[in-house]
């Protein structure tokens, strides 16, 4: 028995090696794919709604990828408007910068005894040393550029492609089940696309609801460009955890950069709290709802697992696909124990 027990635990492990393993070799062509099939699942219910109105399945999936690229031009045009006031006052910046430098390196001469002069030699070492890798860096990412495009490009394929697919996909999804399992497959197939659904949509209300809030809160702190922070703040809330701690460093950065002093920071940080909270207990319960029920420990091991294995998109993906597989390891009786564990514990109910 405990042999047996020992193989099992062995073969558990080899899957989940390999599984990790094919996901890491394949994510050049895995990551549109997932993408694509994400957001088609978004896509879905609108262009159903547009088939009902007798417009053809081919035209109804393109209006929709058209009008999702307006909604992320128009993001994008917003951004750009606000950096280039930004770059408006870069001199101003600039020189806010070099006085927090001297004064660091003031407090460095003070606190560790390395005098000022030291400390630029010092910069400038470390200038030398990078300024030979700029050539490398710059074709690095010139093609980090054009493969971000060519991604962009295949995901627009595909959304289309699952959309117009999407019946001849179900029946052979089908016709890999038994005949006794086919309604359970279907459940699993239908729960799936509304878990991605619900917390894609719940996902785009909630961050134009941050757009909002934060946009009045960095106003009244008195941010310069509080609409950019407040669009880059919800923009990076689709990495958990990770994203809106960036988007408030950021604003941080920029309140001193601007001399806004202790009292500046001190409300970033207090309409950050704000912020959060009204998110945690109010927007994410009411807008994104329970149906992603991943609990904290599981949520922030995924977002690891998943920039390990395919960078910053494994990031955003990683909720999304979990959910999609907690539905199916909870309809899988042989993984429901998996399932369990990933998922958030049940409330106890009050006596």
């Amino acid at each position: 028995m405990t042999q047996l027990s020992l193989s099992r635990s062995i073969q558990v492990l080899l899957f989940f090696f390999l599984l990790f393993g094919g996901l890491y070799i394949a994510r050049a062509f895995l990551v549109p794919v997932a993408f694509g099939m994400l957001l088609a699942m978004l896509l879905l219910p609108l262009c159903k709604k547009m088939e009902q109105r007798g417009i053809n399945r081919a035209l109804a999936a393109l209006l929709c990828i058209l009008l999702m690229a307006a909604v992320i031009a128009g993001v994008t045009a917003i951004l750009s408007w606000q950096v280039s006031g930004i770059a408006e006052d870069f001199y101003n910046i600039k020189g806010r910068i070099l006085q927090m430098i001297e004064h660091s390196e003031q407090y460095i001469s003070q606190t560790i005894g390395i005098a000022p002069n030291e400390q630029e030699q010092m910069l400038k070492q470390q200038q030398q040393n990078l300024s030979g890798h700029v050539g490398s860096q710059l074709l690095s990412t010139a093609g980090m550029v054009a493969g971000l495009l060519g991604n962009l490009l295949l995901t627009i394929v595909y959304i289309f492609l699952f959309i117009f697919y999407r019946d001849h996909l179900k029946r052979f999804v089908l016709k890999m089940v038994s005949e006794s399992h086919k309604p359970k497959a279907e459940e699993v197939m239908h729960n799936a696309g509304k878990v991605a659904e619900q917390y894609l949509s719940g996902l785009g209300l909630m961050i134009v609801s941050l757009w909002i809030m934060y946009g009045i809160g960095f106003s009244i702190v008195g941010i310069k460009h509080a609409l950019f922070f407040a669009v880059l703040c919800g923009i990076l809330e689709i990495v958990p955890y990770v994203g809106n701690i960036t988007g408030t460093s950021l604003t941080v950065l920029m309140a001193l950069t601007q001399g806004g002093g202790s009292s500046m920071v001190i409300g970033v940080l207090v309409t950050y709290g704000l912020v959060q909270t009204f998110q945690t207990y109010v927007l994410e319960p009411l807008v994104v709802g329970s149906r992603v029920n991943i609990n904290p420990l599981f949520t922030i091991m995924s977002i690891i697992a998943g920039e390990m294995i395919w960078g910053v998109a494994g990031m955003v993906l990683a909720i999304p696909l979990m959910g999609i597989a907690k539905i199916i390891l909870d309809h899988i009786d042989v993984l429901k124990p998996i399932g369990f564990l990933i998922g958030s514990p049940p409330q106890k109910k009050k006596k």
